[in-house]
């Protein structure tokens, strides 16, 4: 099996972004990040509670950033925290690790 090299792979961003709804899981905000961003290839990460609020980190390729921060504010349950190129630094501004 050959591995792809890394400019292959292409360009990215961490976002993270927290809920406001205290019933949430992981199929939840699956199906409403696929509503909402339904031509991007995303994928959700971590998905946690910290002092019972969720928190989620999600990858999306660079060229749809603008997008996915706008449709993310723009949903009542969702907003975004932070982003970054390294998922280390987004699950320490959200306090996962």
């Amino acid at each position: 099996m050959v591995n792809v090299n890394k400019a292959a792979r292409g360009k990215h961003r961490w976002v993270g972004f927290q809920t406001s709804e205290e019933e949430f899981s992981r199929a939840k905000c699956e199906d409403i990040l696929s509503i909402i961003l339904p031509n991007i290839n995303w994928r959700l990460f971590d998905l946690k509670t910290v002092n019972g609020v969720f928190k989620g980190i999600l990858k999306i390729p660079l060229e749809e950033y603008d997008f996915t921060l706008i449709a993310i504010n723009n949903e009542d349950s969702l907003e975004t925290l932070t982003s970054s190129g390294k998922i280390r630094l987004v699950r320490e501004r959200l306090a996962l690790k």
